[in-house]
């Protein structure tokens, strides 16, 4: 009986024991990953303001409907300089250094046949440019036209029925206004950023003509590297600037808080005759202006700082026709208030040669208006891009060895002792590839065999041109192998 008192004791104290480790803080006992609760069962706010839903639906409608015509830019370039000139003798075999370089940017759909804006610096020099819509299809460009005066170009692919942009007023854009700045930055492709305009009219002397125009939109929507030639939209969806330039740190180049914009009113007239033309018609006063300052003001008999100062009539320029005088202040271009150069410079810019503009001046107390009309500048340094052409054959029958240029791509013929190495009774050997080219693009390289093409077995060098010229414009599958008889299939888009 007493052995079962104590039995009973102790047990009821064990008992007691492992309930206080239960319920303690020591852990030894856990519940089971089904018993734990991750988060809580209803979010902080239930109910979004009506006004904040409305606003935050505005973001993501522009995005869901811009982003597919906004495109991705690949571009092969020539260096502008040779890196290696003055080392040759460090440097002995400097010429199989490339002097090709690839970068690219964005562009923004202006026509449904496949017009594109983007800017001058992302195809400059260009040798090869290619273009990603954001459904993943590729296509070659050709540069239709360069303005180097606005960092501005038109380029066009070979496709239907694709989703152009909105073009809106950049004229009605406010400090403080959203907008959301959609590219391809730092190769990332469709990105969509929000901030405000923090500033407009800003001229930052990147462009290093004396008839360069500034006249940009600043944002702080964060751009950088490869959102050059993107677009920067309002709430509506409309486009109202071309990104271009970023303030960088002039270290990593990247974004530290503000990017530049060209407005889309003049990215819009250089656009149109571009296409039209090829080169900029663009119209000039034919005067050197610079800002009016205080002093300045006072000293005319201004009541405020406002307008442009007239420093020099340029000889044979439209103002030298007219009864316009160094020393005259312009106020008002077309009846458009006028207080600074580059506001002046980019209003001219966007009217060709032969358009005629109102002036409003100030002179001796009184203001006057002249009538103008636009001359264009003798020395204008745009010119019509003219798109490169496929190496011809004079004698096909008689290949060995075919370069196909806009691939990138040499062949030539195989022996059979080569095709035997290979373990195929056909096709052509690759002796070349070039870099950044679309044959490098695809994962071809010098050595590999080309068997077929589109199914179809390649018997000579002279038979693969032909299978690819009769292509142009559309994509080949072609099957290679390598040494050890290893074959894989490869799609080659061939350009028009």
């Amino acid at each position: 009986m007493k052995k079962n008192i104590i039995a009973v004791f102790v047990l009821l104290v064990i008992g007691a024991l492992f309930g206080i480790i239960l319920v303690s803080g020591f852990g030894y006992v856990r519940p089971s990953l089904a018993d734990v609760q991750i988060g809580s069962e209803k979010p902080p706010v239930q109910q979004i303001n009506a006004d904040a839903q409305a606003f935050n639906d505005a973001f993501v409608n522009v995005a869901e409907k811009v982003t597919p015509s906004i495109v991705q830019i690949t571009v092969v370039s020539k260096m502008k300089t040779d890196p290696h000139k003055g080392l040759e003798f460090f440097l002995p075999f400097r010429g199989e250094i490339p002097k090709e370089r690839q970068g690219g940017g964005s562009g923004v759909i202006i026509s449904s046949d496949g017009y594109i804006l983007t800017n001058n610096h992302v195809v400059e020099n260009a040798t090869q440019v290619e273009v990603a819509l954001k459904d993943k299809r590729k296509f070659s460009a050709v540069i239709i036209g360069t303005d180097p005066l606005t960092d501005l170009s038109v380029i066009k692919i070979d496709a239907k029925d694709l989703k152009a942009v909105h073009l809106g007023d950049s004229d009605n854009l406010k400090v403080g206004q959203w907008v959301m700045a959609i590219g391809n930055p730092l190769s990332l492709s469709s990105t969509v950023t929000a901030g405000i305009v923090s500033a407009i009219g800003r001229n930052i002397n990147i462009i290093k003509d004396s008839y360069g125009v500034e006249n940009f939109i600043q944002t702080d929507a964060a751009i950088n590297p490869g959102n050059s030639g993107g677009a920067l939209v309002n709430l509506n969806g409309s486009v109202v600037g071309i990104n271009t330039a970023i303030a960088t740190d002039g270290i990593t180049s990247s974004y530290i808080g503000y990017g530049f914009a060209i407005p889309i009113n003049l990215a819009r007239a250089v656009s149109e005759d571009l296409i039209e033309h090829g080169i900029v018609s663009r119209g000039y006063i034919g005067v050197r202006i610079e800002e009016v300052d205080a002093d300045l003001a006072k000293a005319v008999g201004l009541d405020k700082p406002k307008g442009v100062l007239i420093q020099e009539v340029v000889d044979g320029g439209s103002a030298s026709a007219e009864d316009i005088v160094a020393g005259d202040i312009i106020l008002k271009i077309d009846n458009k208030d006028v207080d600074q150069p580059n506001e002046l410079q980019s209003y001219v810019a966007s009217k060709r040669a032969g358009s005629k503009i109102t002036l409003t001046i100030f002179r001796d107390g009184k203001t006057i208006e002249r009538k103008v009309k636009l001359k264009a500048r003798e020395d204008e340094e745009s010119k019509p891009v003219v798109a490169k052409k496929e190496k011809q054959k004079s004698d096909d029958s008689e290949v060995v060895e075919v370069e196909l240029e806009s691939l990138g791509l040499t062949i030539k013929n195989a022996d059979s002792k080569t095709l035997k190495e290979y373990k195929t009774d056909y096709g052509v050997i690759i002796t070349n590839v070039k870099k950044f080219s679309k044959a490098e693009n695809q994962r071809l390289f010098p050595g590999l065999i080309i068997s077929e093409v589109d199914r179809r077995k390649v018997n000579d060098a002279s038979d693969f041109e032909d299978k690819i010229k009769n292509s142009k414009g559309s994509a080949v599958l072609l099957k290679v192998l390598d040494k050890n008889g290893t074959s894989r299939f490869v799609g080659l888009e061939i350009p028009q």
